[in-house]
């Protein structure tokens, strides 16, 4: 299997602990050692995979940045960033997983099958992240947790001028700097990673005819 755009070796080192040839693929060196192809990742699209989970760099493509849309619809990067997140939709394998925040694709391409926090994989923080699916059913939350606000010194909730509440991810992050924020955000939860090994491993484990067990 592989695992598009990741450079931290967390989605690929939990289908790795369960037995599968698992590789990631990112500009980036990776972060830990494994199986990591440094290069332009749609240039092994085509190597006969199994499964394929992608992150594509979500910058041009999520609400969070909607004021910057008009330019980046304007000068052509937003839409560079759409037909690389498409080549993943389709690419040539049998199961996959296309990964992204809220944003334009659920208008350009279609809504994501599914939507998915942390906080339902045991971490206690929010942050959306919409899943959109090939051949592969929805994640299923491992351990529902509570999630946590940052905090004022007097124990309330910290806001921003509009009113919006803040993950302890992202007030954090909030206050790196662009390439930082991006880095940090762009890591998948423990949690999730393993979700998606122990129920979508089992997925391609049938495709070879094994069992799904691989504790």
């Amino acid at each position: 299997m592989l695992v598009a755009c990741e450079f931290s070796g967390i989605v690929r080192d939990a289908f790795a602990a369960r037995g599968h040839d698992a590789w990631s693929c990112d500009l980036s060196p990776t972060e830990r050692p494994g199986n990591h192809i440094a290069g332009d990742v749609l240039a092994h699209l085509s190597e006969g995979w199994d499964l394929v989970i992608a992150h594509p760099p979500c910058t041009d493509l999520a609400s969070a940045g909607a004021a910057a849309f008009a330019r980046k619809v304007a000068n052509g990067t937003q839409e560079r960033a759409r037909q690389f997140f498409m080549a993943f939709i389709n690419a040539g394998a049998a199961k996959i997983a296309v990964e992204n925040p809220v944003g334009v694709m659920s208008r350009l391409y279609r809504k994501p099958d599914q939507i998915i926090q942390p906080w339902q994989f045991g971490h206690p923080l929010t942050k959306s992240t919409c899943l959109w699916l090939k051949n592969l059913p929805a994640l299923v939350p491992t351990n529902i947790v509570a999630p946590a606000y940052k905090k004022n010194a007097d124990g309330t909730d910290y806001r921003d001028a509009g009113g919006s509440r803040y993950s302890e991810i992202h007030y954090r992050t909030g206050r790196m700097s662009d390439t930082e924020r991006q880095r940090e955000r762009s890591r998948t939860f423990q949690g999730i990673a393993d979700a998606m090994a122990a129920q979508w491993g089992a997925e391609i484990s049938c495709l070879k005819g094994e069992g799904s067990d691989h504790e």
